[in-house]
């Protein structure tokens, strides 16, 4: 049978053949995840090597647990497009390759053969990913990405850390994972187009524009009631952190489990009746509080967890490294692979998703063999790609779908129970590059962030909403209700999952086998589904069946143990606002069902365990306590390899600025402004004087204005980024031009990077509650599911967006 929308191609597509000329975290980390999937990626370095292999900490030979981390599976070249015979070797790997991804931003490509222009003129086929800290056509793309930049500069940094401190970077490289995260999305949509047309394209992922992405919640929060949401720390908000007897835990709970709460405490303080209203208790908070703190310092932190979630509470605990090498939940899913003592070769940890038939390698990070490297070549395979190319079939699985100015992803048709965030993001991203999705809601129980109205009076006129939350997870949908507890709910499921691709579902662990609509009774109807499962820890485990929100992620991956300030040395989480782990895994859910469309595997479960998507970020601080027994905590902003890194007050209350000094260079442009000597600049000699430095920078940057601040550093060569809230970013153009949000009568979250040669139509306005169940479920109609969705959705109102 020929290859349909969405279906594979005859016979398995060839390995791709990955040249990546990025150094650092984000492109690596992109690289390393096709190297895990069983694709040729050669990483070609500079005269000395990527400069992480070098950065510590290191194991004893010397070799940063980053770099090993990010390199895994690859092997490597050393080549210098800027000398003759090193470009002669990259453009020969170049003649054979499907995707280039680069860190080289247009400042410094501009006159040689690395342009955009010049690569897409002699390799027409070749699909270009560029990962920049601000975009490749940004000047101040052209230092090495930092993460606490783009947090800064896209306004997460803004939400993270306590009300009356500086802002905060998420402990690890956040940014820069999530950037190679949607890199590896952006790449894959590339590949496919390719399949149908022929020619390759470029796509263009600026890390500070994924960071606003993933914070979308405060700017449509900000655009809807005109109010700033403030960073809430660790006390601020009705979920806290407390101590416990050896750590920390989450006291985490909605207002209607407060009775469980209760019980599990069992402190008279906590029976008063007029702690029975929510608002009496967000006043009253230092009458009760106590009491809960007095009880969770008399035990251990995962007993705490335990007993909680015996009561159906979703605490969590601030695991740290040691807590998660001997986590049963990761021994049992075999996540952490290495063993205490390792060096820092090899990868610390395994995959974040389960699927036996999509592969995953750990490997090794190759080593610097500059003598013997320039005979490095692609490795053969059936097909290979240089000779697709030749043919006009791209390697892929799916053909033919993406021409002619239609969507990479055109006519696949994907069923979506997925709801608030991480599910239904998945859902939305689909959709944006072309998918069918046909959200799917329980006749009783909607989703419930069609209840989230960040403003009084939006409700419709049939009860349900027009939450400006909702909308922006689940514009481009088509929407139909089905009672899923009754056989006749369950058959108009059946009817759209037999003409289905993809079912996505996040749904908490055991309720898809309750409701008969798990992956197995969903295959027996469709052989060639892929399922995606999205769960807090994935669907096997002792801990499988645990209840958790993002909060409750961020403290049992291990994130919050490394986010905070190095002071006090207490976790802190990306708050309820923010929810990170929330927002990360949709990026990574939606690049696998596209990996999977592309290669065409098919008849898949794809068990996504949201804790592991987290923890695989950190992966190198595993590496390091498994090799050294050291566990790192919070380090506030600070770094290794930059010095000064840190946020720094400005003249305006509430207004900051991030300064990264990653040379000397940089910290002789620093000291001119404050008029200090520059001899011996190090980032060691700094170091050892980094208390009266840091007080004299505060003193210069609390002086001046955040404007001024920025333009005067940037003038003398120190790099620096504004810290920005979502008021802020909605002043600046760029967001909006880059479609990273989208503005019309109301603001909704864009789109996470920019393909060259696809720009994604304005989506449809999201579906009322239930809006479409009688398209799908007129049995009499007998028309395919794929016709109906396609005209559906092409009479749908479109979000009202600006050019």
């Amino acid at each position: 049978m020929p290859a349909g929308p969405g279906r594979p191609a005859e016979g398995p597509p060839a390995p791709l053949r990955v040249l990546e000329l990025a150094q650092g975290t984000a492109g690596p980390a992109c690289g390393r995840l096709w190297a895990a999937l069983g694709h040729d990626v050669i990483k070609c370095e500079p005269p000395g090597g990527d400069y992480l292999r070098r950065r510590g900490p290191a194991d004893g030979r010397g070799r940063g647990f980053s770099f090993a981390a990010l390199n895994a599976g690859k092997r490597s070249v050393v080549a210098s497009p800027a000398d003759p015979d090193g470009w002669a070797q990259i453009a020969a790997l170049l003649d054979g390759c499907d995707v280039l991804l680069t860190d080289i931003p247009a400042s410094a490509a501009r006159g040689t053969a690395l342009e955009i222009g010049a690569l897409r003129s002699r390799w027409p086929a070749l699909v270009i990913v560029a990962v920049t800290p601000f975009g490749y056509d940004d000047p101040r793309s052209a230092g090495h990405a930092d993460s606490m930049l783009a947090e800064s500069y896209g306004g997460m940094a803004a939400m993270i850390g306590e009300p009356d401190g500086r802002p905060l970077s998420l402990g690890g490289e956040q940014a820069a994972h999530a950037a190679g995260f949607a890199a590896f999305m952006g790449g894959t949509l590339a590949v496919i187009r390719r399949g149908a047309t022929g020619a390759g394209d470029f796509v263009d992922v600026a890390a500070c524009d994924v960071v606003a992405y993933l914070d979308w919640k405060a700017d449509v929060n900000y655009a809807t009631h005109g109010q700033v949401t403030p960073r809430s720390g660790a006390l601020g908000d009705r979920w806290r952190i407390a101590p416990a007897a050896d750590g920390w835990v989450g006291v985490i709970f909605q207002p209607d489990r407060w009775k469980d709460l209760v019980d599990l405490i069992g402190d008279d303080r906590l029976r008063d009746p007029a702690l029975q209203e929510e608002a009496v208790r967000e006043r009253q908070v230092a009458s009760w509080w106590p009491a809960v703190t007095a009880w969770t310092q008399s035990r251990g932190k995962e007993a705490i967890y335990a007993e909680a979630q015996r009561h159906g509470l979703p605490f969590g605990f601030a695991a740290n490294m040691a807590d998660i090498c001997r986590s049963a939940q990761y021994e049992s899913r075999g996540f952490v692979i290495a063993k205490q003592g390792c060096e820092a070769t090899t990868a610390a940890v395994g995959s974040f998703v389960h699927c036996d038939r999509l592969g995953w390698r750990a490997g090794e990070a190759p080593g610097l063999d500059a003598a013997g490297s320039n005979a490095i070549a692609w490795r053969r395979g059936p097909g290979g790609a240089a000779t697709a190319r030749a043919e006009g079939a791209p390697p892929g699985g799916m053909k033919g779908q993406a021409g002619s100015g239609r969507g990479p992803l055109a006519d696949v048709v994907v069923v979506d129970f997925g709801t608030i965030t991480a599910g239904a993001a998945v859902g939305r991203l689909l959709a944006d590059y072309g998918a069918l999705v046909i959200k799917v809601e329980s006749a009783g129980r909607p989703d419930s962030f069609r209840r989230w109205l960040p403003k009084p009076g939006m409700e419709s006129a049939d009860g349900s909403s027009a939450s400006p939350l909702f909308e922006s997870n689940n514009a481009g949908k088509l929407g139909i209700k089905v009672d899923l507890t009754t056989e006749a709910g369950r058959a108009v499921v059946r009817r759209l999952v037999a003409e289905a691709d993809v079912v996505i579902e996040n749904f908490r662990v055991g309720v898809t086998a309750k409701l008969r609509i798990g992956f197995e009774d969903l295959k027996a109807v469709n052989p060639g589904l892929i399922y995606l499962s999205l769960s807090s820890q994935g669907q096997t485990g002792p801990e499988a069946g645990n209840r958790s929100y993002g909060s409750t992620l961020d403290l049992l991956s291990g994130l919050a143990s490394v986010t905070g300030y190095e002071e006090d040395g207490r976790p802190l989480w990306s708050t309820r606002e923010v929810n990170y782990p929330d927002q990360i895994v949709s990026l990574v859910g939606a690049g696998l069902v596209t990996y999977c469309l592309e290669r065409g595997l098919r008849g898949i479960q794809l068990d996504v365990s949201q804790r592991e998507v987290v923890t695989w970020t950190l992966q190198d601080s595993i590496a390091e306590y498994l090799a050294t027994g050291r566990v790192p905590g919070p380090a506030g902003n600070q770094r290794p390899g930059r010095a000064p890194h840190d946020i720094y007050p400005c003249a305006a209350a509430g207004q900051w600025v991030a300064i990264s000094c990653e040379t000397d260079e940089h910290r002789r442009g620093l000291l001119s402004l404050l008029e200090l000597p520059d001899g011996q600049v190090s980032e060691q000699w700094w170091l050892e004087r980094r208390r009266d430095l840091d007080s004299r920078i505060s003193q210069w940057t609390s002086a001046r204005s955040r404007h001024d601040c920025v333009e005067q550093l940037e003038a003398a060569g120190v790099t620096c980024a504004p810290v920005l809230d979502a008021a802020d970013r909605q002043g600046l153009s760029r967001f909006t031009q880059r479609r990273v949000y989208l503005n019309g009568a109301t603001r909704m979250k864009g789109y996470p990077f920019v393909l060259a040669d696809y720009k994604p139509p304005a989506p449809a306005v999201a579906p009322q509650f239930g809006e479409h169940t009688a398209l799908f479920t007129d049995q009499a109609a007998g028309r395919p599911v794929r016709a109906i969705a396609r005209e559906a959705l092409a009479r749908a109102a479109r979000h009202p967006t600006a050019p």
